[in-house]
């Protein structure tokens, strides 16, 4: 790393806890006694989802690959994941964090397996520094665990922002907190990273990649949140951005019955494109290469509590995407219905059915950019 860039990084990290400490309680010299918390504190915690997937496409495998030629598999049980975890609190302010996915150890493993891999130190609400491989806050499918999503996956767009450098599983560092500006509550997240993905030996290059979240909670009743991302950096020496806005909310419409809706739009450079292809075959410079996509998230929640089911949902996302809209578009667009039943607390269990259903602009056969029909039956347990 250049002595440019290491100055700027040190000086965030040393300066900003000082700054903000300064803002912390007040009443801090007021704390009365309390009983002696024993650390080190272990948290284990396990995820399982296992399918069912049936492939209606046109000669399309369940991995909505085409093939023009030969025997396609379009029926199949499947591990999606398998998740073991340990959650540690070595004090009041420290923690470490271990999450593997052994469901990856069924294809190649490089890149794979390893996904939480960070400690965090907690100053005060305001601040706190987390180091390590970890996901970066970059939009609302960043802040939710896949487990308790309103759909049966993340969307494409989380998976082509991932694939550069702005969501999934990246290494860096980040500092959070939460604040009040006014009446509204604020949660801001910065995040300094490699931007090559995780389980990686170094960075591919001298560059880093540079992003923030911003959060404003603009309703507490009906749990309206307002979020705005914003990053740039440079890859191989030429400059990226990304950009997206975000809305959620949960409206309480009787006793039982609950909606809640999340929005969600990005857009930025897609140089993980740009770089994969052939230096002859690329149109332009990398700022030609830009992603955009918006994916609409309804969710309708009836609460049952008879006997062992605590729930019934149903939910359709809609998304369109676009990889490269400047360059060769292709939009996809992803319809998700899915039926959910709910078994316990916080979707301890969960029994989903639903479809995904893919339309592309123009197919490209033996790719799976071509449209398909996948039928899923899902079930999760989590620890």
């Amino acid at each position: 790393m250049s002595k440019i860039l290491l100055i700027p990084i040190v000086f965030f990290f040393l300066l900003t806890p000082v700054f903000l400490h300064a803002q912390g309680d007040v009443n801090a010299g007021e704390k009365t006694e309390e009983a002696e918390v024993k650390y080190p504190q272990y948290q284990i915690k396990g995820l399982l989802q296992a399918r069912y997937l049936e492939s209606f496409g046109d000669n399309v495998d369940v991995l909505g690959v085409h093939h023009s030629t030969g025997d396609v598999t379009q029926q199949s049980f499947d591990i999606k994941r398998m998740r073991v975890g340990l959650n540690t609190k070595l004090s009041e302010a420290t923690e470490v964090v271990i999450l593997v996915n052994l469901a990856d150890f069924k294809s190649d493993t490089k890149g794979k397996v390893l996904e939480n891999a960070y400690g965090k130190y907690t100053f005060s609400k305001y601040i706190a520094l987390t180091g390590g491989q970890f996901r970066p806050a970059f939009g609302i499918e960043e802040l939710v665990p896949v487990d308790i999503i309103k759909s049966f996956d993340f969307s494409n767009q989380y998976y082509e922002f991932g694939k550069n450098g702005w969501t999934s599983f990246q290494i860096g560092a980040s500092a959070t907190g939460a604040f009040d500006i006014g009446k509204i509550p604020v949660n801001y997240a910065i995040s300094v990273l490699n931007g090559n993905g995780k389980n990686v030996e170094m960075d591919k290059d001298n560059g880093k990649q540079y992003s923030t979240r911003w959060v404003f909670e603009l309703s507490k009743v009906h749990k309206i949140n307002l979020g705005l991302n914003g990053g740039f950096g440079k890859v191989f020496k030429e400059d990226v951005f990304a950009v997206g806005a975000d809305i959620t909310s949960d409206f309480k419409l009787t006793d039982r019955m609950s909606f809640d809706l999340q929005i969600e739009y990005k857009q930025g450079t897609n140089h993980n494109l740009y770089f994969s292809l052939p230096a002859a075959n690329r149109v332009g410079d990398v700022s030609n290469y830009q992603m955009r996509g918006i994916y609409f998230l309804p969710n309708l929640r009836y609460m049952v509590n008879y006997k062992k089911l605590t729930a019934f949902e149903l939910s359709c996302r809609y998304e369109t995407f676009d990889p490269s809209y400047k360059v060769n578009s292709n939009v996809r667009q992803t319809y998700t219905p899915m039926i959910s039943l709910e078994f316990g607390k916080a979707y301890t269990g969960r029994i989903e059915m639903g479809f995904e259903i893919d339309r592309f602009d123009r197919n490209v056969p033996d790719s799976s950019t071509y449209n398909d029909e996948l039928f899923l039956i899902q079930l999760q347990l989590r620890l």
